[in-house]
């Protein structure tokens, strides 16, 4: 059924025949370490730098604990034994290939298009396994396929009440499949995305928790596995495991260098499976027994009930003798850190709270850290991803335009759009974050039409604050600017407040437009959609001077 193609067809993973199968075999997918794939992914006209810009939760200087040294460090027999292939993983020829699917293998549920591929057979030995649980995996043969075997894993669904359990048990899922890959005797493996958009898990934690996974596992047993070939077969997935394969497996030392401040805070344990603090058993080894001359038995003598208490606490300071310092004196124990958190939060609440004595609402509280950041946005953006949020759409409030002159992407906020008596904040939360994130990647330009929203009820500065703690770094890394257009003395004043409350390296960024004709010298009327009722709005302001725009012809023109 399949047919093998030409080696020079291997940087497009094969040519299809005339009943449109091929074959792929792994001397004609490039591997992670080879010079053409480092070049067309690091090192092509581009600053390494910017390459690992994104990932995830941590700056320069900001961790404390790695301090310089590389968890993840240059292994070159392990990084020759990693592939990065985006295609139809069925026509890859390995020993086995993995099939994402749900606990009683359900062809619906399972990877696109391997039943079509494998035939009739797998569907009826995949019905006799009995099913899955979740983070298990099982084997089956592959049939018509070019692969050996198939090992079909249940992928968990992700909630945010339970990420850490969620994590846990795809990093099992991958573990798994590598174990039963050795156990059947195989050597070499094809792995697909086992999270799907159908059980909410957000793609990037997800290819953390997949790459750092089989990282460790090749640690401990690089000796019996040849090839573990990560499959993609969207662009996004693919520009995913771009970014992130160097952190895990640095190919060279700047690779890994770099990788020391770009890892997240949490890279899971010898397993890769996340570490939770407050789960830790700590053990400690028994007190040391010396050799003592035995002291002889005497009759116990019952001491007066006044000394009772002191005798009680006589004890108890000589039981701590024996007990290890380093035992007794945890830092940073999780109870205490919590009672810590607690006293901080009691604290901001009874404290002098000057954002709030000025009527901009509650900016206190300690600024969250990077990693806190990071999975509270990835929190709201996995919830957002399973809402239907098209009401938010419908009232215009937030939208994506065009690009500004110099090509970056803009996001248009309409304020007088924004009702806040009808409108239900934490939705529109979410669906702020969803539109955003795909342009937050990457430089971008936000306009503001103030035209005419002085007359709504607006949040106030904490409700800011908040959602920009949301939106993470990133955002406020790559805004380039804001663009306020009719700004009031009203706003000006809360635009002062956020530059000194919450975070004066975004909202400086802030230009005030007075006129339309100004705002398009930043980004071109056509690349913009603009209300009928700011044209109105800003021909009242200018008293009729300047720009003058045809709402419904879209001309525009000089007033004479």
């Amino acid at each position: 059924m399949y047919r093998s193609v030409a080696s020079e067809a291997t940087t497009r993973g094969g040519l299809p025949t005339e009943v449109g199968d091929y074959v792929v075999t792994l001397d004609q997918v490039p591997r992670w370490i080879d010079a053409e794939q480092r070049s067309s992914l690091v090192y092509d006209n581009e600053d390494p730098s910017l390459f690992f810009s994104d990932p995830l939760t941590s700056v320069p200087g900001a961790e404390s604990s790695t301090s310089g040294f590389s968890r993840f460090p240059v292994d070159h027999e392990v990084n020759s034994k990693i592939y990065l292939w985006r295609g139809n993983p069925w026509n890859l020829e390995v020993d086995a290939v993995v099939n994402s699917t749900n606990e009683n293998f359900d062809e619906a549920h399972s990877s696109p298009g391997l039943h079509a591929a494998a035939g009739p057979g797998l569907a009826d030995e995949c019905a006799a396994l009995g099913g899955c649980r979740t983070g298990m995996a099982k084997v089956t043969n592959a049939y018509d396929l070019p692969a050996r075997r198939v090992i079909h894993t249940v992928g968990p669904k992700y909630a945010v009440k339970y990420h850490t359990a969620a994590e846990n048990a795809l990093s099992h899922c991958y573990r798994s499949c590598l174990e039963l890959l050795i156990e059947n005797g195989l050597q070499s493996i094809a792995m697909v995305c086992i999270y799907t958009e159908s059980k909410n898990y957000p793609r990037e934690p997800a290819a953390h928790v997949a790459i750092r996974t089989v990282r460790r596992f090749l640690e401990k047993q690089k000796d019996k596995i040849t090839a573990v070939v990560f499959c993609t077969t969207t662009s996004t997935d693919t520009e995913i495991y771009k970014r992130l394969l160097p952190l895990y497996f640095p190919r060279d030392k700047h690779e890994e260098e770099v990788a020391i401040s770009k890892l997240p805070a949490d890279v899971g344990d010898e397993n890769g499976e996340t570490v939770i603090d407050e789960r830790k058993i700590r053990i400690k080894p028994l007190p040391a027994v010396t050799n003592t001359v035995p002291i002889p038995p005497t009759a116990p003598v019952d001491p007066p009930v006044s000394d009772i208490g002191l005798t009680m606490r006589r004890n108890s300071s000589y039981l701590d003798s024996y007990l290890d310092p380093t035992f007794m004196s945890l830092i940073k124990d999780p109870d205490q850190r919590r009672m810590e958190q607690w006293e901080k939060a009691s604290h901001a609440k009874s404290g002098f709270n000057c954002g709030k004595l000025l009527g901009f609402g509650d900016l206190g509280g300690p600024p969250l850290s990077v990693a806190e950041e990071y999975s509270l946005h990835s929190r709201y953006l996995a919830k957002a991803n399973s809402l239907n949020l098209s009401e938010i759409a419908e009232m215009k409030i937030v939208y994506r335009c065009g690009v500004d002159k110099d090509g970056r992407p803009v996001m248009v906020v309409v304020g007088a759009h924004f009702l806040l008596r009808c409108l239900d904040l934490e939705r529109f939360v979410l669906y702020v974050i969803k539109e955003f994130e795909p342009v937050i990647q990457k430089p971008y330009t936000i306009v503001y039409f103030h035209s005419a929203a002085s007359l709504q009820m607006q949040p106030d500065l904490g409700w800011m604050k908040r959602l920009q703690q949301i939106l993470g770094r990133k955002h406020q890394r790559n805004l380039h600017a804001i663009y306020v257009l009719h700004p009031t003395v009203g706003l000006k004043t809360a635009i002062l407040a956020l530059q000194l409350f919450v975070d004066g390296e975004a909202w400086k960024k802030v230009v005030y437009v007075d006129r339309l004709l100004q705002l398009f010298r930043y980004v071109p009327r056509e690349q913009l959609t603009i209300p009928d009722f700011v044209f109105q709005h800003d021909l009242e302001v200018n008293g009729g001077k300047g720009l003058i725009v045809d709402p419904r012809t879209k001309y525009v023109y000089h007033r004479p």
